[in-house]
């Protein structure tokens, strides 16, 4: 209310400003002085009871002619100020009913403002009978050069509403975008601030967020632990297949459902291979594969079962080199 009133109060003065500005002119015109008439001013040492009068009767003649189409744009503005917060307001409700993310309502609710704001203006500069098409238009202009000039930073700014709004990654989630990996700190207009797993802040463009893949590990809640074990060919493999499932089934972390898979998947060059597959809650995912690889290892040396590693036999021929004859 208070700004209310201080800005009726600084058009009012505008207003009263420009009325003697004109009243001055028309009297400077009257008196037949050229440089008088050109320039515009009122020589106040030649003030006269008949000069006054004059000029009350131009400020009255203005305030008739403008008086109410000024009164009118000021109730434009304050009505037209209060509707657009008023319907702002109702927007931000809306979109928090529909729990879109608090940054995105925010921002969409002062976008909103902003541009019944300016269509508010607009009106109330029409009503005093000032022509708002060049205003349009250099509006227009601006808006062009200021689009090409942040060309990279508004496709960053496009891409984060879109992430705000379709959500495809969020606070807490451990993920692969951009060419980046870790867990995702804070989601902003421009740009995705993750965390990686040795601690380190990667700040990724929301540009290159939406522009690649995205990959993540979070969403669904589990995982699966791949791992390939492999022993000799001359252990048995149905001992050895024995010795790790019971290693996944004294662990706690492992999901019975999906079951673990434990298959013979290889027989390389130097080893028999069992792929190992269970599955874990994402928490869980990187304690469990460290702890059954230690585990998988143990167990297997304790049941006189070998896991092979690659090497290579060489046999040498002994026998006389041929002597070249002179």
């Amino acid at each position: 209310m208070r700004g209310q009133r201080t800005m009726a109060t600084t058009v009012g003065w505008i207003v009263f400003a420009a009325v003697m500005l004109a009243a001055t002119t028309a009297s400077a015109a009257a008196s037949g002085d050229p440089n008088e008439g050109t320039a515009g001013g009122l020589d106040i040492s030649d003030l006269s009871v008949s000069k006054a009068q004059e000029v009350l009767n131009q400020l009255y003649a203005y305030l008739a002619q403008y008086g109410l189409k000024i009164l009118g744009a000021v109730i434009i503005f304050l009505v037209g100020r209060w509707v657009a917060r008023l319907l702002s307001n109702l927007v931000a409700s809306a979109l928090t009913k529909a729990k879109m993310e608090l940054m995105l309502v925010q921002f969409i609710k002062d976008l909103s403002y902003i541009a019944m704001l300016i269509f508010v203006v607009l009106a109330a500069l029409a009503n005093v009978g000032v022509q708002t098409t060049s205003f349009i238009a250099v509006l227009g202009a601006a808006g062009l050069a200021v689009g090409l000039a942040l060309q990279g930073g508004l496709a960053n700014f496009a891409a984060g509403v879109l992430m705000l709004i379709f959500k495809p990654i969020h606070v807490g989630d451990f993920v692969e975008v951009g060419g980046a990996k870790g867990t995702v700190k804070e989601i902003s207009i421009f740009t995705t601030v993750l965390s990686s797993p040795d601690n380190v802040r990667i700040i990724v463009p929301n540009g290159q967020v939406m522009g690649g893949n995205i990959s993540n590990f979070t969403i669904n809640g589990t995982r699966r632990v791949d791992m390939v074990i492999g022993i000799s060919y001359g252990d048995d493999l149905k001992k050895a297949k024995k010795v790790i499932e019971d290693v996944l089934a004294k662990d706690e972390r492992i999901l019975p459902d999906p079951a673990p898979l434990v298959a013979v998947s290889e027989l390389g060059d130097s080893s028999v291979n069992f792929v190992v597959r269970p599955w874990v809650k994402s928490t869980d995912y990187w304690g469990t594969y460290f702890d059954l690889t230690a585990n998988i290892k143990i167990a297997l040396e304790d049941n006189g079962l070998t896991i092979p590693f690659p090497q290579r036999d060489v046999y040498v021929k002994e026998g006389k080199l041929a002597t070249a004859k002179k």
